[in-house]
């Protein structure tokens, strides 16, 4: 079968995307930097419509604010690239949507808006899954191009949504 990722990661897609079904979870995405990579990655996999419920594109500080309801004042005292941010947008998705799991990307990929606090290649990722505290990820790449960073970041989302995944969440 063809592909537009990388075939580990549409495999690793495949893998979370069974887990879900064999929990019946919905999973439901916020991306920023990744621009809707990381929903494209799960909706490669056919039959994914029974697991994924959506995905928000939000990235302008606007979009995160309008659809997710991230505060704006939020983004300016910490900045959209931030712990806070992917925390809010997480949140944000289980808020508004009926997912059990929500996935949050936010970062620099470059090659520029990076600076000595925020490098380029750092990206925080969210994790929000209903009843439990939303988890934040840290991920600092490095400059190793935007292909790789937003890529990178793709991959560690997925992994936070199979973890997710894995628990069979019973409680939900």
């Amino acid at each position: 079968m063809t592909t537009l990722f990388p075939r580990d990661l549409y495999d690793a897609a495949a893998a979370v995307l069974d887990r879900l079904q064999r929990h019946a979870l919905l999973v439901a995405t916020a991306e920023s930097c990744t621009g809707g990579l990381l929903s494209g990655l799960l909706t490669e996999v056919p039959g994914a419509s029974g697991m994924v419920e959506r995905g928000f594109v939000t990235y302008s500080n606007a979009a995160k604010t309008e659809l997710l309801g991230v505060a704006a004042d939020m983004i300016s005292r910490h900045g959209a690239v931030s712990a806070e941010v992917a925390r809010a947008m997480a949140d944000g998705v289980l808020a508004r949507t009926p997912a059990h799991i929500a996935a949050s990307v936010t970062g620099i990929a470059g090659p520029d808006g990076g600076s000595p606090e925020k490098p380029v290649g750092l990206v925080y990722l969210g994790l929000a899954v209903r009843g439990e505290q939303t988890r934040v990820q840290e991920c600092r790449f490095g400059d190793i191009g935007r292909t790789a960073i937003r890529l990178g970041s793709v991959r560690e989302a997925l992994g936070l949504i199979g973890s997710a995944a894995e628990l069979g969440i019973s409680h939900v």
